[in-house]
């Protein structure tokens, strides 16, 4: 890009200044008037194992050692599955009700998370409010413990024996990227579109302002009245 041509830009940008700044302005304002410092979250992490409730009974041509552990790898799939459902969330909400912890299922759906690895199931609770996050861990527990039944019918309405590995910590997790950097974006946002509007403007703009533009255009240019400044 010449020095000509950027000298035309700095032009365009100086003359419509205003149309530049007004949508950033516009943003900055509405965004100062309902900004609402990013708050951050707390997160921890629950650890199972589980097995069938009754032994597996020996015999010569089956090791019950490894049915055992064949079956406790289909358990907590199952129930990794399971926390994922919003029957789920509907029995942790029942159990923290009933602890006095008013929380809705639909948001407790959102706050749970599950994965497995080698016969151990892990659930992941984030919230933001540290204190409801042990009630929902505790909830949890106890949920897994006591009502899986109604998910395991080969188990024949006995529930799996699920056995909490670690007690959960709780940990904050800091405000994200994005929420920090939220008003600043949207103001260069505002700012992009106020040079898109600059642009336009001057494409658009019917008036010949400078004896250059009539040059471009091959029409010869006799005499200019000087801008009168008081």
């Amino acid at each position: 890009m010449s020095g000509t041509e950027l000298r035309q830009y700095f032009k365009v940008a100086w003359r419509w200044w205003w149309l530049i700044l007004l949508p950033p302005l516009v943003v900055g304002v509405y965004g100062l008037a309902t900004y609402r410092a990013p708050q951050g979250s707390f997160t921890t992490a629950l650890r199972f194992t589980a097995g069938q409730p009754e032994a597996i009974a020996s015999s010569p041509n089956y090791d019950p050692n490894y049915y055992r552990w064949l079956t406790s790898e289909y358990i907590v799939s199952g129930l990794k599955e399971w926390a994922r459902t919003g029957a789920f969330a509907e029995a942790v909400s029942a159990e923290l009700a009933a602890r006095g912890v008013s929380l809705p299922a639909g948001a407790l759906n959102g706050a749970i998370a599950s994965d497995y690895a080698r016969s151990v199931l892990v659930i992941y609770l984030t919230w933001g409010d540290a204190e409801q996050l042990s009630a929902m861990a505790e909830a949890v527990t106890k949920v897994l413990q006591e009502k899986n039944g109604v998910v395991f019918p080969q188990l024949g309405g006995q529930p799996a024996q699920v056995v909490p590995l670690d007690r959960p910590g709780i940990a904050p997790v800091p405000p994200s990227l994005r929420a920090q950097l939220d008003l600043p974006l949207k103001a260069g946002l505002g700012l992009a579109v106020g040079l898109a509007l600059a642009l336009a403007a001057h494409y658009l703009d019917p008036f010949v302002r400078e004896r250059s533009e009539l040059e471009r255009m091959g029409i010869r240019v006799i005499a200019e009245i000087p801008r009168v400044r008081k």
